[in-house]
């Protein structure tokens, strides 16, 4: 019985070897691929050692590959218990985000940045579910203002999330609307995966990346 040669494996992507386990045992298949190929092959035409040689070599390259992947792996981790240290500071801060703040009767300060050009602007209030339930003629100039809670027929608005949006106008005109950040306390540092979070007064969950501003309680 004669097997024919295979041809070389090609180094595959680290992602292709999820584990040290598995490399294990590709690395165990490889070689009795190999020792096939040595038993079989034909007298009158050895296998060339060299090919044998590069076969190896590539596999190598994939094994190194992923032992320097676990390294890695490992130093992130390392690098995220302690920007969860970090991160832990930030608790009971105020932080400035465009996620949706939970209103419980305290005014939310809202950054208010109109587009370029505008001469009227407007802010724009929305509930959890999207719905638009407040509507205030603001100065058409960046600054802060305080939402109270009153919705456009002037009831309170219950308790909940709010998310918040500047319109710009020029000259009656659309030029175009943007959500707009606010302040919100944070409540809870959490970090998923590689991914760190925040966890906002009314349930929001930020990424840190996404935080703008920190200061402190008012």
């Amino acid at each position: 019985m004669q097997i024919a040669p295979t041809s070389p494996l090609s180094a595959a992507p680290a992602s292709a070897v999820p584990s040290a386990s598995v490399l294990s045992s590709d690395f165990e298949t490889f070689l009795q691929m190999l020792t096939a190929q040595a038993r079989y092959q034909d007298p009158l035409e050895p296998i060339d050692s060299s090919e044998y040689a590069a076969q190896l070599a590539q596999f190598s390259m994939v094994e190194q590959q992923v032992l320097s992947n676990d390294l890695l792996s490992a130093l992130g981790a390392q690098i995220g218990s302690g920007n969860m240290g970090q991160m832990a500071s930030w608790i009971g801060m105020d932080a400035r985000t465009t996620a949706p703040v939970g209103f419980d009767g305290t005014p939310i300060t809202v950054a208010a940045e109109p587009m370029a050009g505008a001469d009227q602007a407007f802010l724009l209030v929305y509930d959890d579910s999207g719905q638009e339930i407040a509507r205030q003629e603001i100065t058409a100039t960046a600054h802060q203002l305080s939402w109270s809670g009153e919705q456009s027929d002037g009831t309170p608005a219950p308790h909940g999330l709010y998310h918040f949006a500047i319109e710009s106008r020029a000259l009656g005109d659309l030029l175009g609307s943007r959500a707009a950040q606010s302040y919100a306390r944070v409540t809870e540092a959490r970090r998923e995966g590689n991914d760190s979070f925040l966890i906002l007064q009314g349930g929001s969950k930020v990424a840190t990346a996404e935080v703008t501003a920190l200061r402190a309680p008012s």
